[in-house]
């Protein structure tokens, strides 16, 4: 392995975190002895022509400094690669680090995680998600969520988490039953009504929001977790318990393990590592030991 490691950094994650962060963590990097080059793009296509180059320059390892957001545009360079992936989270979610097990929001502490990995060549492979040709790294999320998303998405309005907790209360008084035509591996397609169905290759989105909280990033398969049709007052008293994963006991909570998904739905748009998709339908692959990365 080079001892030249490329930070790829996003300077705005975590309200300016990302900049801050990339400090401590290159000077770990480089009291390990490694030469530190760092990459910063100008806007997300930038971002990851520059990652991908840095990637065919057969750089040591691709080391992502930011949120979720960074990450995902991080796997895009690195899946199907040699090259290991860090992770230094200092982003809001964070949800990819914490299915690692990796430090969050501790960027000298995840920094020296990253040295000693590379040091002690501690790579290991983890599935990822593919749609199209984009790759995910924790949940595809379609439905309410998504139609959150999709609402906080068009606010101008106030900022940060308290805008996307407002469009949540307007979806709530427009919510309706979604019909969704879903299929996984036994080919047999379920028509039905739910308020969402999410395909995790990881447990949570949304910082720590356990959807899929079974999900086995080493397991070769989704775990497709589908909410049925709720009223408000249940959803409103179930969607709490998703921050443990004790949603999955609830009645109306059913959930399959599938390693091919197709997800189909009337005006409704998908997301995946935070990050919009399109709108369904959509097929969702799971891809055994995608992406190398490093840690414990």
């Amino acid at each position: 392995m080079t001892s030249e490691i490329t930070l790829f950094v996003n300077p705005t994650a975590g309200r300016g975190r990302g900049a801050h962060a990339a400090q401590p963590a290159a000077a770990a990097l480089r009291a390990a002895g490694f030469s530190v080059r760092t990459v910063i793009g100008e806007d997300a296509g930038d971002a990851l022509r520059r990652a991908r180059a840095a990637v065919d320059g057969e750089t040591g390892a691709l080391i992502a400094v930011g949120g979720d957001g960074l990450v995902s545009l991080a796997l895009q360079a690195v899946a199907g690669t040699r090259t290991p992936l860090g992770v230094i989270a200092v982003g809001t979610g964070n949800d990819f680090a914490r299915a690692l097990g990796l430090p969050v929001r501790a960027p000298a502490a995840a920094g020296a995680l990253v040295a000693d990995a590379l040091k002690g060549a501690r790579v290991r492979a983890v599935d990822l998600g593919r749609v199209g040709a984009t790759w995910f790294g924790t949940v595809l999320a379609s439905g309410f969520d998504s139609r959150v998303n999709d609402r906080g998405n068009r606010m101008r309005r106030p900022a940060g988490r308290l805008k996307y907790n407002l469009a949540m209360i307007a979806e709530l008084a427009a919510f309706r039953p979604i019909p969704y035509r879903l299929r996984l591996d036994d080919g047999r397609v379920r028509e039905l009504e739910a308020t969402l169905i999410a395909v995790g290759n990881g447990p949570s989105y949304g910082g720590g929001m356990r959807i899929c909280a079974g999900a086995d990033l080493t397991d070769g398969l989704f775990d497709v977790t589908v909410v049925g049709d709720c009223g408000r007052a249940t959803l409103l008293k179930v969607f709490p318990r998703v921050y443990r994963g004790t949603h999955l006991d609830h009645p109306k909570v059913t959930v399959h393990r599938a390693a091919r998904v197709e997800l189909a739905a009337q005006d409704v748009t998908g997301y995946a590592d935070g990050e919009r998709l399109g709108a369904l339908p959509l097929v969702a692959e799971c891809v055994p030991g995608a992406v190398r990365v490093l840690g414990p």
